[in-house]
């Protein structure tokens, strides 16, 4: 995860509330719970609007029409790409679909792109 460490240094890392509560739900030491809650707290949530979800929304009856399904989370996480023009850093396959329907881009590691 170097990559992260290196967008999270230059100040290009973004977080949503969804994605703050997805990556906090699910863990069961509280301790764990406790230390990822701080380091995340480094990072403002950016502000969502209604037109977000509505956009959101239209991404995936965009998808489905083609077969691609989604969670409503990733779909957020979608709409609020192509509207920011901020490429999306995961390791979630289920991103790969979407990007073959949607226009938002996938951050392309450092170490992929000086590989080529």
């Amino acid at each position: 995860m170097a990559e992260l460490g290196h967008l999270i240094e230059e100040g290009r890392a973004q977080l949503i509330g969804p994605v703050r509560q997805e990556l906090l739900s699910g863990i069961r030491e509280s301790a764990q719970y406790e230390r990822l809650r701080e380091h995340l707290r480094g990072f403002p949530d950016q502000p969502l609007e209604g037109a977000d979800f509505e956009y959101a929304a239209q991404l995936s009856n965009q998808c489905r029409r083609t077969g691609v399904t989604g969670s409503v989370v990733d779909l957020l996480i979608c709409a609020i790409a192509v509207k920011r023009n901020w490429p999306v850093f995961t390791t979630d396959q289920d991103f790969r679909n979407y990007a073959e329907v949607l226009p938002f881009k996938l951050h392309r590691p450092r170490e992929i792109i000086k590989g080529k």
